[in-house]
């Protein structure tokens, strides 16, 4: 898909110094893969295990616990 953008030169520069990638379409593609991936990241994160349909399941060794208490 074909888009104009408008970018200050300052930051297509920057990136580019610090990639080494001078082609601007390859440039704005991995900074979206880059914000995807953070924004993913942080999204899983911010759940912190707060899955509230997950069922218990059953543990195979009865009165095998994390802190070596039996």
């Amino acid at each position: 898909m074909r888009t104009t953008l408008n970018i200050e030169d300052k930051l297509i520069d920057k990136a580019s110094k610090l990639t080494g990638i001078k082609e601007k379409t390859s440039l704005v593609r991995l900074g979206l893969e880059a914000l995807i991936s953070r924004e993913s990241s942080r999204r899983l994160a911010k759940l912190g295990g707060t899955e509230k349909r997950l069922r218990v399941i059953p543990r195979r060794r009865p009165g095998n616990s994390l802190d070596g208490s039996h």
